[in-house]
């Protein structure tokens, strides 16, 4: 290969899985990554938003994700996240709810809904409280009972995926995505890349890094994933110095709430004391005159 090649680019891994020559890839993929959920094998699906190469490389708003059905009608979505951002988790549910709510045209009935699969492969890690690598959210209730099989979506972590044994068919694609753009089949491909499936994704990252076209075509979508990487970095930057800058104000404020209570504190000891002194002073003088008085009646 002349150039290595990331599979988490979208227009590579929309080619990986998304692409009419590699039905059969996608097929392999969602067997591998939802093999423990399916009753039975999947074994035909139609793509609904095919890849073509001329139309995603020319086109920046392209559709970068995968959504295929299979025979019984249910729906799956495979996207690539190479970057966190605030408000990914509402964005997952929101295309999910979105792709299964479409399904619906007007006069159909609800028994027409069909299972609808969300699968998000992340670059950074989402879940930070464990080191587990797959999430998967179904709807359930407080005792774990699912409401029905409509809903799905996985969440995979690959930052966190470090197991080097493959053992399972969604270890050797978790192990792909993450480790691919430092793969080359000319210098030899390890032993756990080496069933067809594996090869035959070396053959389409090959073919971005052999075809002068396609190979400028994912430079320039690096380039531009770059460049929105750098504006979100940019925002997010922009948006932790204003977050600081109100903690900031917010502290200040406190203190100088602090500081006034403080010396309303001190105020109202001083005025405590001098109307203490007050009255003991009228004290004295009321005792005075008690004894003044004592003293005439006498």
């Amino acid at each position: 290969m002349k150039h290595q090649i990331d599979p988490k680019i979208d227009c590579v891994f929309k080619a990986l899985l998304g692409a009419e020559e590699n039905r059969n890839l996608l097929i392999h993929f969602l067997n591998a990554i939802l093999s423990s959920d399916l009753l039975a094998p999947i074994e035909t699906v139609d793509i609904i938003n095919p890849y073509n190469d001329k139309e995603f490389l020319e086109d920046k708003l392209s559709i970068v994700d995968v959504k295929a059905k299979d025979a019984r009608g249910a729906i799956y979505q495979i996207e690539i996240q190479l970057v966190n951002f605030a408000n990914l988790p509402e964005r997952i549910l929101y295309n999910w709810a979105d792709i299964y709510s479409q399904q619906l045209q007007s006069g159909d009935s609800y028994h027409e809904l069909r299972p609808t699969y969300s699968i998000w492969l992340l670059a950074e890690n989402l879940i930070k409280a464990d080191t587990d690598y797959i999430h998967t959210y179904k709807i359930r209730d407080n005792k774990g009972r699912v409401l029905n099989d409509h809903c799905g979506i996985w969440l995979l972590e690959l930052d966190k995926f470090s197991i080097h044994q493959i053992d399972t068919e969604q270890q050797r694609w978790l192990r792909f995505f993450k480790e691919g753009d430092q793969l080359n089949d000319e210098a030899g491909l390890p032993d756990w890349m080496t069933t067809g499936e594996m090869r035959q994704a070396m053959s389409t990252l090959r073919q971005f890094s052999e075809k002068e076209r396609d190979y400028h075509a994912y430079q320039a979508r690096q380039n531009y994933l770059r460049e929105q990487l750098t504006r979100q970095y940019e925002f997010d930057e922009e948006r932790k110095a204003k977050l600081e800058a109100l903690q900031r104000e917010q502290v200040a404020k406190e203190r100088e709430k602090v500081a006034l209570a403080e010396k309303q504190a001190a105020i109202d000891e001083k005025q405590a004391a001098i109307n203490e002194k007050q009255a003991a002073l009228e004290e004295i003088e009321r005792l005075k005159s008690l004894l003044a008085k004592n003293h005439l009646d006498s």
